[in-house]
């Protein structure tokens, strides 16, 4: 695995034939409308050969309803329109990169997108889908520059750091350094690309550095993403019962110390508080581990992950019967599965961090669930 890849966290349609379609009773209400707006498109159409608004319509129903090569068609007859004005033109070529991007064909999407940009410039939908392509079939270069000409600083950053990846798994790591830099100053809060660094300070076992690095991350990253920063940084070392030789041993006790004075030079913050308890547990320090979590008690009664934690820790105190025992270690262990995070933006759940969310596509929209309603 690679290095910088540590903290990463990490279509098809139906065919109907060659006819027009009709509306279809037995369809859900949904389809029914779609199918019965694409007869009546269809209808006009015939009615006005020259209605292209009509066409670019009609192309996108093909498409919604998965009828990719219908979609296509439309486009193509389009374009080769003797007379067709370069904008409207452009717009086709915009809706063939996407029934090309739906449909699987990438290159081609790309190829279309960009003939939509010389015949009618860098509009912002158009840069934003091509944007969002080159990130989807691994250009991150092009998708970096991209998001920078949207001014999108969040996504120019995080791009660069997966770039910067790509760089330093070809062997090309003093390159890959420089660009993790310039990612910071394009975004100092890109917590992608702090981690990243961080990352190489500890697997070259500068632990001073890798100190450093975190005093200023924490400074610079917004507060509702630090944890980020944190849980990333869990991965580095292993857990108790994964620590294998001495020298993972020392290598988890190092990260302990250069961690724990970062975090204890902070305000009192609630998420802080819990992350430094969980790195003195892979220390294996739980008395100390057991006062931090119970300062996070202070500030928030009701937070569940640390209630987890104390739980856990005071279950080889009691005096309890091994099938009782049993059943709560089940309950303990089944909780801790519990999907730690939620997108702020649109609620939705994740047992691994995010950078943009997968369902709404908001950046940095992660947060920790303190609640068990969020």
């Amino acid at each position: 695995m690679s290095i910088l890849r540590r903290f990463w966290p990490g279509v098809s349609g139906k065919r109907s034939g060659n006819t027009i379609l009709s509306p279809v009773r037995g369809t859900p209400p949904g389809e029914r409308d779609t199918r019965a707006a694409i007869h009546e498109l269809s209808q006009a159409v015939r009615n006005d050969p020259d209605a292209v608004e009509i066409y670019l319509a009609l192309g996108n129903l093909f498409r919604s309803q998965g009828e990719i090569e219908r979609a296509v068609q439309i486009r193509s007859n389009l374009i080769v329109r003797p007379g067709l004005d370069d904008k409207f033109k452009a717009r086709a070529y915009f809706e063939l990169g996407h029934d090309y991007k739906r449909g699987g064909f990438m290159d081609r999407a790309m190829q279309a997108f960009e003939q939509a940009r010389k015949l009618g410039g860098e509009t912002e939908d158009l840069l934003r889908s091509m944007a969002r392509l080159s990130a989807e079939t691994g250009n991150f270069q092009n998708a970096s520059s991209l998001y920078g000409k949207l001014n999108h600083r969040i996504a120019q950053a995080h791009y660069m750091v997966r770039h910067a990846e790509e760089l330093y798994d070809s062997g090309a790591v003093s390159d890959s350094k420089r660009l993790l830099s310039k990612a910071l100053k394009v975004y100092s809060g890109s917590v992608e690309a702090w981690l990243a660094l961080i990352s190489l300070a500890t697997t070259d076992r500068e632990w001073k550095k890798t100190g450093s690095l975190l005093t200023e991350a924490l400074r610079a990253v917004a507060p509702s993403m630090r944890f980020l920063l944190l849980e990333g940084m869990i991965g580095f070392a292993p857990s108790k019962a994964d620590i294998g030789t001495e020298d993972d041993a020392q290598f988890t006790a190092n990260l302990c110390k250069v961690i724990m004075p970062a975090i204890e030079a902070q305000e009192p913050d609630l998420i802080l508080q819990y992350y430094g308890a969980l790195f003195l547990l892979r220390c294996g320090n739980p008395e100390e581990a057991n006062a931090w979590l119970a300062k996070t008690m202070v500030l928030c009664p009701d937070f569940w992950a640390a209630r987890l934690e104390l739980l856990g820790l005071s279950m080889d105190d009691q005096p309890l019967s091994p099938v009782f025992r049993n059943h709560l270690a089940f309950f303990v262990d089944q909780a801790k599965k519990v999907k730690r995070f939620v997108c702020s933006s649109c609620g939705m759940r994740r047992s691994n961090t995010f950078y943009v969310c997968p369902r709404c596509r908001s950046w940095h929209s992660a947060a920790f669930r303190v609640s068990l309603q969020d």
